[in-house]
């Protein structure tokens, strides 16, 4: 038998197979079961504005935060990564591998309980302040080490150009370097963006306030108040519809860099 015959019979027997698997779900699933559980309308109606108004503009707002902070963070640990002083080279590395090296939930659980019981601290914001300078403190470390690949992958020659024009060292990292570097690491830090959308979830296992709720927080309310998992369908949604936009970003710009460097 030829390879060509038997590559067709292969590939038919899988589309058979996949056939009849949602032939058999469509057939011997219980729709209204699914219907009253997973899409019931009425559920959706008591929802809404809220999972709007509050719950995703909270996550995004989290987000926000988190990310503005942890770019701030992670431009300082990446230049003191790159400094000609060794103490300051072991002291990002040593920051940087710590939390990469930790999930986020427990950095957060650090932060809003351990850290704040043990130095009787008070963060701003309350716990809900805490878990999120966990999540800028976890997010730093992991953008310090793309925005250090990103300004090592600025071509010397920029700098030696700014440098006989008469520019101090400070003057070009700020104005030549730096700029040249974010617009190389755009792509990864909005995958990174992308995640901690996602990671804003982390955030409701310090309590909040209704007012404060992000998307997760307010559908785990919503499953308990209408005992139904309409709601986690619906935070699911909205979570969606903000993070796909946001990842095909994250292709389209980097197709455009490839094109730009010409691979």
């Amino acid at each position: 038998m030829k390879r060509v015959v038997r590559r067709r019979i292969r590939d038919g027997v899988l589309y058979a197979v996949l056939v009849g698997a949602v032939v058999a779900f469509a057939l011997l699933a219980n729709w209204s079961q699914i219907h009253a559980n997973f899409f019931n309308y009425s559920v959706v109606k008591q929802l809404w504005p809220d999972i709007i108004t509050t719950a995703a503009v909270n996550t995004v707002k989290y987000t926000a935060i988190a990310f503005i902070g942890g770019l701030a963070a992670a431009m300082l640990l990446a230049l003191m990564k790159m400094s000609p002083v060794a103490p300051y080279r072991w002291l990002a590395t040593a920051y940087i591998e710590f939390f990469r090296g930790l999930p986020a939930l427990v950095v957060i659980f650090l932060m809003a309980y351990g850290v704040s019981l043990a130095f009787d601290w008070n963060p701003p914001g309350g716990l809900l302040g805490a878990g999120l300078i966990a999540l800028i403190m976890t997010y730093s470390a992991y953008m310090a080490e793309t925005l250090r690949a990103g300004l090592q992958a600025v071509p010397a020659g920029q700098t030696e150009a700014a440098r006989s024009l008469g520019m101090g060292p400070v003057a070009t990292l700020v104005h030549i370097v730096i700029p040249q570097a974010i617009r190389i690491v755009i792509p990864p830090l909005t995958n990174e963006f992308v995640l901690l959308i996602k990671d804003t979830a982390l955030l409701s296992v310090v309590g909040m306030q209704y007012d404060q709720v992000d998307l997760t927080q307010f559908g785990r309310n919503a499953l308990n108040t209408y005992a139904s998992a309409t709601p986690l369908i619906a935070i699911a949604i909205v979570y969606l519809i903000i993070s796909i936009p946001l990842t095909q970003l994250v292709a389209w710009l980097e197709k455009r860099q490839q094109r730009a460097t010409g691979r």
